[in-house]
């Protein structure tokens, strides 16, 4: 009989045991070195053990953790003030994590049509293959049925329509309707890329009708396109948008930024959080934002991603019995493979480099935003290898 163990069941956990990290490495147990370009689902946005990083929160370590939402907070007030000079927003309110992020984002769309007398407007468009996160609200609002399947009734408010479907996103919209949801990139949809066509239209529409328009940049934000946030290359910005991941540099912050007018009904008492905010994540945050703002960050960012962008693609060249096409942009790549996705994440694995699966047998990749062209040329001769091994175990398996 296997041995009991204490941990909830719910992961699927590759055999790797991890000890530290140094900047695009991470190290086993047993010390083998990993080239990370999964960076936690694009969550360690400057890598491992970044020095400002550990020395900001060693910093805040000494002073105070935690005082609680009662008082005022002047880490808050800085990145708040810093987040709101860098982009389209006049409001910023700190969570913990992506899906609470969405969870606020949600509720300031609900909350504005109540507060401007439509309180029957509570739905919110959404597009098939999202991922906005585990709570009973987001997992209604990605609508997969994988992640809804055994909780109870979906929480209502939230309509699917098919990715990219500009008639379907018109004879979705009703009087009930308050908000429309997307991601620029979807994540674990496959790195899809929303068109900027599709993004103008779909102001316009929030426009025209009274609606609220929300970007979920969790994942394709805070630099990982080569701007700050994924939106800003198509010019079209949102009335709200959810922060997580990369904002936080691998500690857990979060957090939803609106204009004025948006989180007009985001009153005292309407919305809060215990943990949201503290004073150890603000530190980090802040430190976050002193990298990824600095002059010439963000070119290197897509120098890298360049570099990446023409070896993956020579790569899809050459196996295309492999790997079928290249997907994103900047650093938030996807391998569509030709075989199962699996079998080629399994052998990139082995070559000890670490990535991420995606839907529609996508693999993405997502190294640090500090990563050299030199480490992006490393992690294309890993992948190129496991090509190469995945055809021919499959040539072999063939004959």
């Amino acid at each position: 009989m296997a041995e009991a163990k204490p941990l909830y069941d719910t992961y699927m956990r590759a055999p790797l045991r991890f000890e530290r990290g140094e900047g695009v490495w991470l190290i086993a147990e047993d010390g083998r070195r990993y080239l990370d370009f999964a960076a936690g689902v694009a969550v360690n946005s400057l890598g491992h053990a970044h020095p400002h990083l550990v020395q900001a929160l060693k910093d805040q370590a000494e002073k105070v953790w935690h005082v609680s939402n009662l008082y005022q907070a002047p880490g808050q007030e800085k990145l708040a003030d810093r987040l709101t000079q860098a982009t389209f927003a006049d409001k910023v309110f700190f969570t913990n994590s992506g899906a609470e992020a969405l969870e606020c984002a949600i509720k300031t769309a609900r909350r504005y049509q109540f507060s401007k007398g439509h309180p029957e407007k509570f739905h919110i468009i959404t597009f098939e293959g999202a991922f906005h996160g585990r709570t009973l609200a987001t997992i209604a609002a990605g609508g997969q049925e994988k992640y809804l399947e055994g909780f109870g009734p979906k929480a209502p408010g939230f309509y699917q329509v098919p990715f990219g479907d500009m008639t379907a996103v018109k004879n979705a919209i009703s009087e009930e309707t308050a908000a429309i949801l997307i991601e620029p990139i979807q994540g674990e949809g496959g790195i899809r890329v929303v068109p900027k066509e599709f993004l103008e239209e779909l102001r316009a529409l929030c426009d025209e009708y009274g609606l609220l328009l929300i970007f979920d940049e969790v994942q394709c934000g805070i630099g990982r396109t080569g701007k700050l946030f994924a939106h800003e290359w198509t010019g079209i910005t949102p009335d709200i948008m959810a922060v997580a991941k990369g904002i936080g540099g691998g500690f857990p912050l979060g957090a939803c930024l609106a204009t004025a007018e948006a989180a007009s009904g985001m009153i005292a008492g309407t919305h809060g959080s215990t943990y949201g905010g503290n004073p150890l994540a603000m530190a980090v945050g802040n430190a976050v934002l002193d990298v990824v703002l600095a002059d010439g960050f963000l070119e290197h960012v897509r120098d890298v991603a360049l570099v990446f962008r023409q070896g993956l693609a020579s790569i899809a060249d050459r196996f295309p019995d492999v790997v079928e096409s290249i997907r994103g942009d900047g650093l938030m790549l996807g391998l569509k493979a030709k075989v199962p996705s699996a079998e080629l994440l399994q052998a990139i694995r082995a070559e000890q480099l670490l990535a991420v699966p995606a839907g529609e047998n996508v693999i993405r990749l997502l190294p640090p935003l500090t990563v050299t062209a030199e480490e992006a040329r490393d992690g294309m001769a890993r992948i190129e290898r496991a090509a190469e091994s995945v055809r021919a175990a499959n040539l072999k398996a063939s004959a």
